[in-house]
């Protein structure tokens, strides 16, 4: 079991400049000001899942459930919305001075970060183009398209999306708006990561106490990142342990921090965990990461599949939560580690640990959400290599859903 995890042998170091720069209180407090102000802006519950947490002997653990977070079932409405938002605003300064303010906005995606941009893109009066990839569900371009974008698929995975967009965004002239960075482009990945910052306010408010431990699902690793640089910058030396979660073929992060530098991981990246398929780490999150996390982990497809229905059978001592493949993975990887004592112990788990996961999505694609909740343990690995097969049976399934659906 420890060949999934990795921690580091020495204590986090301290604040850095460049998680100073990305996420700092006063840009945390503008990203939480302005998306408070978005209609139908709700907080999204933290449950209690008090029946699991005397189960795991531990003192607590909470779900932050983003499944309903303005209506676009995951947490992605808050950082690709809040940088599309910041450039509109800019935009609209330039139309006040006289210059043109006509501006496309691009990214790649797996299917949520490009259904953010594209509603906000809709809402804020900008033009969109979203490229997504081959294993991409038909379900999850539709819902990109319905807000009005223009929806090219590239072949590959999400990185070779990302590479796709950032050629045609130069060459057109269109502005990237991605949570991955690289030399040259941090400014714009840097406010989506403000705006991921809004959960962890909420849940601080949510909960008297802070949790001892977060484990966090992650594609390049904005979010994890992110709420890394947000608890170290708002309660320096009380902040929450940070676990990183990826998927076995896609753990980019955890390759880097045994390497002990920025790793792409490459050969088959593919995973039930589609959203978190990733082989390059953003520069940016690996930065922070490097720095201030405290584990790194990956996980087999069919512990996420195992937690989906844990929390969907209503037995965790909370309502029957509908998580996505990849909004169960955090608490997938507190669950693996948490079987095994010595994982336990290396992650420092004990009878008062309060733990949190953020459950990132709900159900974006229903009908691919039915076909993986039935599965069987063994059918897992054979699904995720069969992504033709999901893309057909999602489009069909996008013809014949009802008007509630869609």
């Amino acid at each position: 079991m420890l060949d999934h995890l990795w921690t580091r042998s020495s204590p986090v170091e301290l604040l850095g400049a460049t998680e100073a720069n990305v996420i700092n209180p006063a840009a945390a407090a503008a990203a939480e000001k302005e998306i408070s102000s978005w209609l139908y802006y709700t907080p999204t519950p933290l449950h209690s899942l008090t029946e699991l947490a005397r189960a795991c002997e531990v003192g607590a653990i909470d779900y932050k459930d983003e499944g309903n977070r303005f209506l676009l079932g995951s947490f992605k409405a808050l950082g690709g919305a809040y940088a599309v938002r910041s450039l509109a605003l800019r935009a609209q300064d330039r139309e006040r001075e006289g210059s043109p303010s006509s501006m496309t906005v691009a990214c790649a995606t797996d299917g949520n970060h490009g259904r953010s941009v594209a509603w906000a893109a809709s809402r804020f009066g900008l033009n969109a183009v979203i490229y997504i990839h081959s294993e991409v569900s038909e379900r999850r371009k539709s819902e990109i398209e319905r807000y009005g974008a223009r929806v090219h698929r590239v072949d590959g995975v999400y990185d070779d999306a990302v590479r796709q967009v950032k050629l045609d965004g130069e060459r057109f002239g269109w502005t990237i708006v991605s949570d991955t960075s690289y030399p040259g482009y941090t400014e714009i990945p840097s406010l989506v990561m403000q705006g991921y910052t809004v959960m962890p306010a909420e849940a601080a408010r949510q909960r008297s106490e802070l949790p001892t431990h977060v484990f966090l699902q992650c594609g390049v690793g904005a979010l994890p990142a992110a709420l890394c640089a947000y608890y170290r910058a708002i309660y320096g030396a009380e902040a929450p342990k940070i676990i990183v979660v990826e998927p076995v073929n896609a753990a980019c992060l955890l390759a880097s921090a045994r390497a002990g530098a920025l790793t792409e991981v490459t050969g088959d990246i593919s995973t039930v965990m589609a959203g978190l398929a990733c082989g390059r780490p953003s520069m940016l999150a690996w930065e922070i990461l490097s720095r201030g996390a405290f584990g790194f982990m990956s996980v087999p497809d069919a512990e996420a599949v195992r937690a989906m229905r844990l929390l969907a059978s209503g037995e965790t001592g909370t309502v029957s939560i509908v998580s996505g493949e990849t909004g169960a993975a955090g608490l997938a990887g507190f669950l693996l580690a948490n079987r095994s004592p010595e994982m336990r112990a290396r992650l420092e788990i004990d009878r008062s640990s309060r733990i949190m996961v953020i459950g990132t999505e709900s159900d974006t694609d229903p009908e691919l959400y039915r076909r993986i909740m039935d599965l069987h343990d063994d059918q897992v690995s054979s699904f995720c290599k069969n992504r033709e097969w999901s893309r057909a049976r999602s489009s069909i399934a996008e013809i014949a859903a009802p008007s509630s659906e869609r």
